[in-house]
């Protein structure tokens, strides 16, 4: 009985164990690196299907048609995608909260004063990313913003159509406001990213007082590489380097 007892305590300490793991500094910091990292792999990943659009309309086409074939799969990725960028944001706003909450007002001042804009702007580059990630999915995947555009079709020689995304995109960044806007945003996500990417191999315990400056240097190279990639489509477009396809 008395060794059921005691099971039957671990068996009950376990989740309380992992809620106040979870709850601690540690835990929360290790949940927004965790699920920064995935957001990193994301924005890579869909950077290189982006990219596709200087291959031609045929390209880019095939690579979006084939995520479409993916059906139901393709939206328990999303989803979990989501899911990864909603425990971001809780995470992220639970560590400003305990931040505030601190008594060590003099240590987060001198801190604030040793960090870099990118750290020190965190909080309000990552509400802009918000509103952007927001305005990107009702654009592009979901088709509210300028829906016209959303429902172009490329026929193809044997007669079938699939989603002409390569004009859409063509026709989307066209307009003016809209790629200024992408352009202003990705700049905003490329200072979250600038001290962010750094932060997660802190967190993760890959950094060192002899590594830091280096890892640093190089998540404001790696953030800045990604922004060039990015948008160098809308302006590729507005410049004219990427033009429609009409059809033949």
């Amino acid at each position: 009985m008395s060794a059921s007892g005691s099971s039957s305590a671990t068996v009950v300490s376990i989740p309380c164990l992992l809620t106040r793991w979870l709850l601690s500094s540690l835990g929360k910091k290790t949940i927004v690196a965790v699920t920064g990292s995935l957001l990193v792999l994301f924005l890579i990943g869909h950077l290189l299907g982006n990219l596709t659009i200087y291959l031609g309309q045929d390209v880019i086409n095939t690579y979006a048609q084939k995520l479409q074939s993916m059906g139901p799969l393709l939206w328990i990725v999303r989803l979990g995608l989501l899911a990864v960028f909603l425990l971001h944001i809780i995470f992220v706003v639970l560590l400003i909260a305990e931040n505030l909450r601190a008594s060590a007002t003099k240590y987060i001042a001198k801190d604030n004063m040793g960090s870099t804009l990118f750290a020190r702007t965190m909080k309000y580059t990552g509400l802009i990313v918000l509103a952007f990630v927001v305005f990107h999915i009702s654009h592009f995947t979901l088709g509210l913003v300028q829906p016209e555009f959303y429902h172009l079709y490329q026929t193809l020689p044997d007669g079938s159509k699939r989603h002409d995304v390569y004009n859409m995109v063509v026709r989307g960044f066209q307009n003016v406001p809209i790629s200024i806007f992408y352009i202003l945003a990705l700049t905003f996500l490329t200072f979250h990213l600038s001290h962010g990417v750094a932060s997660i191999f802190q967190t993760l315990g890959i950094s060192n007082r002899f590594l830091r400056p280096l890892l640093e240097r190089a998540s404001i190279a790696f953030a800045w590489l990604l922004w060039a990639g990015y948008v160098s489509i809308p302006i590729s477009i507005l410049l004219g380097f990427v033009q429609l396809k009409l059809p033949a």
